[in-house]
């Protein structure tokens, strides 16, 4: 599982980061991709990444502000003229669907693929392949949501040096043992795979959230994730502009990650008014209350690996 910070600035594009957008890359299915937010210019942003069209399948949108919505009607039509004809789902608060489809038909695009729009509840639900995934509203001007991803256990590894102790010679016996089938050998031995496996390795947990204040659906769609996105569009010092703005400061994202008991926090939505440099003290101040941030930049790729993993 890996993620692409596609943009990581908050209300307008300035020269060091584009407005945004991110890319959950599922590595181990195939590379299939969900999109979060897809703010102007994303699409060029997906040029410069290892993010490929064809391989998004679901695209997230946590509120309608314009810098969360304007590069969509694009990547639409690009994700169609690369010639992908799978059936593309979008999740989005009421109102997204008839400025895409106006977007469109206004500019004669025709796409290949069929939209699935999928209107954003609060609630939670399971992909085809068993990923679980909760929508929480968070306190944002307009409607603004936040999605907890969890990935399902994955199986554990065989345990190699105990069937190597045991004499037992690597080969298809190895690969039915993992899937957990009972086996004969020639010698009349009975093999049980659960034996021979390690325990199930946890699933991965995040948490994406879109624009907000503090709040405490922002603790509870977090509570122990591997890892969690907040935006933090100002420092400390700003609490009451970002209140009025409804969003979050850096120290103020950094509570919610001590309160969640998260492994990692990736702090984003940065304001155009700070600098490179001005990031780099902002992320400072994020790191006395919880050591484990890092603010991120446009074209970063982060690994997610489980809590002490």
């Amino acid at each position: 599982m890996e993620i692409t910070f596609l943009g990581t600035g908050g209300g307008i594009p300035s020269k060091d980061r584009n407005v945004a957008s991110l890319a959950l890359r599922w590595t181990e299915r195939r590379g299939r991709t969900w999109l979060f937010d897809c703010g102007e210019g994303t699409q060029h942003q997906i040029l410069r990444s290892p993010v490929r069209l064809p391989r998004v399948d679901r695209v997230f949108i946590t509120h309608l502000h314009g810098d969360h919505i304007f590069g969509l009607p694009g990547l639409l039509g690009s994700r169609s003229f690369q010639g992908a004809e799978s059936s593309l789902f979008i999740h989005a608060p009421e109102g997204l669907r008839p400025f895409v489809e106006a977007s469109l038909k206004a500019s004669a695009t025709h796409l290949r693929y069929s939209l699935e729009w999928r209107e954003l509840t609060e609630g939670k639900w399971t992909t085809e392949e068993g990923v679980r995934v909760e929508v929480a509203k968070l306190s944002h001007s307009v409607p603004s949501y936040g999605f907890r991803i969890e990935e399902p256990d994955q199986p554990g590894c065989l345990d190699v040096s105990k069937l190597q102790a045991e004499g037992i010679s690597p080969g298809p016996v190895y690969r039915d043992l993992k899937r957990g089938e009972t086996v004969r050998l020639p010698d009349g031995r009975i093999l049980y795979g659960e034996q021979y496996r390690r325990p199930d390795r946890p699933g991965r947990v995040i948490a994406i959230l879109g624009d907000t204040r503090p709040t405490e659906e922002a603790v509870r769609l977090a509570r122990g994730a591997d890892l969690l996105i907040h935006e933090a569009t100002f420092r400390k010092g700003r609490e009451d502009l970002a209140a009025k703005h409804g969003h979050t400061t850096s120290v103020q994202a950094a509570q919610i990650a001590v309160r969640a008991g998260v492994g990692g926090l990736l702090l984003t939505h940065i304001s155009p008014r700070y600098s490179n440099a001005e990031a780099a003290e902002l992320e400072e101040e994020a790191r006395k209350q919880f050591p484990n941030t890092d603010v991120v930049v446009d074209g970063q790729t982060v690994t997610v690996v489980p809590a002490g993993g």
